[in-house]
């Protein structure tokens, strides 16, 4: 199993890493929100080890975001901060186990391996939702507040790419690779058009723009 700990105390995180090391997993370890956040997002571990208070950016607000735009990967909290009301927060995020320091090495393997088991045939996502915006990947449909938005097949794409990104910058080179398969830069502004006309679609109608460009880097999709 592959492990994801985020955790800004390095003398902590290596502690996590080499006991869940020799119970036989794989550990990866960034040491603040953002890092973390990005690592996580590369779909590439089965459990996630969030500590709640970490640099830049705070565990709890990456796993809800992560939770908007559909990632499903267990997570467990990590925090001295012990009171009901912290651990629910944590929970109501997203989170799926809360762990409360100090605590034992033997502990935290277990409640890994637990959600490890939970990840083991997971119900796929069939919608996803970024603010006000939703879309139903069965029926193929887009919404936003309750007013539903026709969309070409390459747009659906499109979207569906971005609001699994939520909040992230999507670069063209993605865009070009994942939704239109090229694994070279054709030279056109396909790109361009159709960013411009879904969002025409999906923000013309509405007072909060959600698809913004970020000159020199791509597009970023969030609420």
């Amino acid at each position: 199993m592959r492990v994801l700990i985020v955790e800004d105390a390095a003398e902590t995180a290596a502690y996590m890493k080499r006991a869940l090391e020799e119970a036989g997993h794989v550990v990866d370890v960034a040491g603040d929100g953002p890092s973390g956040e990005a690592m996580a997002r590369s779909g590439a571990h089965d459990v996630f080890v969030f500590d709640r208070m970490l640099p830049k950016k705070d565990g709890v607000s990456i796993v809800r975001e992560l939770r908007a735009s559909g990632s499903l990967t267990p997570v467990l909290f990590l925090s001295a901060l012990n009171e009901v009301e912290h651990r629910v927060e944590g929970l109501n995020a997203g989170g799926d186990d809360y762990l409360a320091k100090p605590y034992a090495a033997s502990e935290l393997i277990a409640r890994v391996e637990a959600l490890g088991r939970r990840k083991d045939g997971p119900t796929p996502t069939t919608r996803l939702k970024v603010g006000d915006l939703e879309m139903d990947l069965l029926a193929r449909t887009v919404n936003r507040s309750g007013k539903k938005i026709d969309i070409q097949p390459r747009e659906f794409r499109l979207l569906e790419f971005l609001m699994r990104h939520a909040g992230q910058v999507v670069t063209r080179t993605m865009l070009l690779e994942k939704v239109w398969d090229y694994h070279f830069d054709p030279q056109t502004n396909v790109i361009d058009v159709h960013v411009s006309r879904l969002r025409g679609k999906i923000d013309k109608d509405f007072d909060t723009q959600m698809l913004h460009t970020v000159r020199g880097a791509g597009y970023r999709l969030d609420a």
